[in-house]
């Protein structure tokens, strides 16, 4: 597992100095050359995967699929910096950690794995949801720069709606984590766990 580990980080390293050296502006040419760099180090973070048998090929292949992914919304917004090209970005980060997390969770059984699934899907729900509000409200600053004060208040109550949208997205994602755990337990222990979730949760 330590090679595996090394070479992801290898991977992760590499397709992030690849984005990294990217300039704010930049040519047609040097964006296809980046794109292809993001591709060739796949193919060897890919290829290095090989070395592992079972589950631990499933994981690395999906931190090395991630790491493309990641790379080529990155390299993406570098070239056309917009507000949905950072959003999809955020996202891209988003499915990658899922997967890998989805991966993982293979290696667990009964209420563990389930739990671990639901706690998989929580993070990305918290991460898009994070990136949704975020996407909303630079697009709501944006037109509320170009208009009057009263633009301006509307696009302050769009943009406090995006948050409380992206926070309620949240909370059920956590209420259906808690939900999970309690399935461990049975009578009244179980009850009382739920109940619990129902409280701290708001449903």
């Amino acid at each position: 597992m330590k090679n595996f580990n090394i070479s992801t980080i290898a991977l992760a390293v590499g397709l992030t100095f690849s984005v990294g050296a990217m300039a704010e502006s930049m040519s047609k040419d040097q964006y296809k050359s980046l794109g292809k760099n993001i591709d060739v180090e796949f193919k060897a973070a890919k290829a290095r995967c090989d070395s592992f048998a079972g589950n631990a090929n499933d994981i690395c292949v999906a931190q090395a699929k991630g790491n493309k992914n990641i790379a080529k919304a990155e390299l993406e917004n570098n070239y056309k910096p917009t507000i949905k090209n950072r959003y999809n970005a955020r996202v891209a980060k988003a499915d990658a950690d899922y997967s890998v997390a989805i991966e993982k969770c293979d290696d667990k059984a009964g209420n563990d794995k389930d739990v671990c699934v639901k706690e998989a899907k929580a993070a990305k729900i918290h991460e898009i949801a994070d990136a949704k509000a975020q996407m909303k409200t630079s697009q709501v600053d944006s037109v509320a720069n170009e208009k009057s004060a009263d633009a301006n208040a509307n696009a302050m109550e769009k943009s406090a709606d995006a948050r409380k949208d992206a926070a309620a997205e949240k909370r059920d994602a956590d209420f259906a984590v808690a939900k999970e755990k309690c399935d461990v337990l049975a009578g009244s222990a179980k009850d009382l766990c739920l109940s619990d979730a129902k409280v701290r949760f708001g449903k």
